[in-house]
């Protein structure tokens, strides 16, 4: 008889946080790696974030709080609802969690039955279908093309909707496209929502992060209809530059809120108490920085995006937010390197992490193997010499 439920036997690692450790584990032996595998700013969390998780544990902030956050930092939340999206939310319907992630998971186990359908449109957040597929049901994957800006289209979205359809996860903008929804196209969306009576998670946790004068709408701001039919997913972590103070959201309607609360009760209990602290800052405090990291990540994008076209059989969108590049390397596919065959977007990761000592994700594990990701989240410098390394190691290639 096994030791393990087939659950945990059926389940990967995340992989983009399985080649960052590799990637740290090599740079550990003294091999110098370009990591473009990881998904946080590079950033340091702005000084007056880290002042008010100072100021919390001077003043002794370190007990336990209310599970699903503290009333200040909800408030903190609904006010950022106002201002950003013109949203509406009392505090029975918003949750703080661990991280976005985190968040996920509670919405999926508070939602998701056997026998429930999930529309993840691919390129996906490698976490989505695991996520929906822990708490019982089913992905359902809907592919995307890089010529309609890696979004869905009404056509290919009708066609996958059943009577078993519990939801649609949107993205905007992506991890790990840099794709983003307009207001016309959330329509549509919303509407094929309100149709056929499924729920909306829209991910918006890359929100601040646009470029080219983007405007960002969340879906639920369409209608109140739309509105009882969503739940966003959020978190500090991207825009702040705080990865590793694990503080996520959740803003939707409050019998789903409840329960998500009541699995978190369950599982972790509440968020650190310091972090909140600091997230009330986040929110509330001065939102300089956010735009400084913003037009680095700007500069970044438009020096990879550009290098990458320019390499030969290499095909690159430009991002319209986030801080990813998604390139079609698939031309390279069936050459080879002393005798070994790159077959997919795997062996080319490999390649480039053993020959060039850079580390990418390959696009496979978002569902979309012609491509892989490269985070720009790293410096100008950083980017300029993993560049230099990828083109010197494909010319290897016969």
């Amino acid at each position: 008889m096994s030791q393990l439920s087939n659950r945990a036997k059926n389940l990967k690692p995340s992989p983009t946080l399985a080649i960052n450790a590799k990637a740290k584990s090599m740079q550990a032996q003294g091999i110098h790696i370009i990591n473009f595998g990881a998904g946080e700013p590079d950033f340091d969390t702005p000084d007056h974030i880290k002042a008010a998780a100072i100021k919390a544990i001077e003043e002794g902030f370190t007990k336990y709080t209310p599970v699903s956050g503290t009333d200040e930092l909800k408030d903190a939340i609904i006010k950022k609802f106002q201002r950003d999206n013109g949203l509406t939310y009392k505090r029975s319907e918003i949750i703080v969690s661990c991280g976005g992630k985190h968040s996920f998971y509670n919405l999926a186990q508070s939602i998701f039955d056997e026998g429930d359908e999930v529309i993840v449109p691919a390129p996906y957040w490698v976490s989505y279908p695991p996520m929906v597929t822990l708490a019982g049901a089913t992905p359902v994957i809907v592919e995307t093309k890089e010529e309609n800006g890696f979004k869905l289209i009404q056509e290919d979205l009708k066609k996958v909707i059943t009577p078993k359809t519990k939801a649609l996860i949107i993205n905007s903008p992506s991890n790990p496209t840099g794709g983003a929804y307009t207001k016309k196209d959330l329509e549509w969306i919303g509407e094929l929502a309100l149709t056929h009576h499924f729920f909306i998670i829209s991910d918006e946790i890359y929100e601040k992060i646009i470029y080219d004068h983007f405007k960002f709408v969340s879906i639920a701001s369409l209608s109140d209809e739309i509105k009882k039919k969503t739940i966003i997913v959020h978190g500090v972590a991207k825009t702040y530059a705080m990865t590793g103070w694990r503080i996520g959201y959740a803003a939707g309607p409050e019998e789903i809120i409840a329960a998500m609360n009541n699995i978190q009760s369950q599982s972790t209990s509440n968020p650190t108490s310091i972090s909140q602290k600091a997230s009330v800052e986040a929110l509330t405090g001065s939102q300089d920085e956010v735009q400084r990291m913003v037009s680095a990540f700007e500069e970044r994008r438009n020096y990879i995006v550009d290098r990458l076209n320019k390499i030969p059989g290499v095909n690159c969108f430009k991002p319209i937010g986030a801080f990813y590049v998604f390139p079609n390397f698939s031309s390279y596919y069936g050459k080879a390197y002393q005798g070994k065959k790159i077959s997919n977007s795997t062996d080319l990761a490999d390649y480039f992490l053993e020959v060039a000592r850079v580390a990418v994700v390959p696009g496979v594990e978002f569902g979309a193997d012609s491509f892989i990701r490269l985070s720009y989240a790293t410096s100008l410098e950083d980017i300029k010499e993993g560049l230099n390394r990828i083109e010197g190691t494909l010319r290897l290639l016969d």
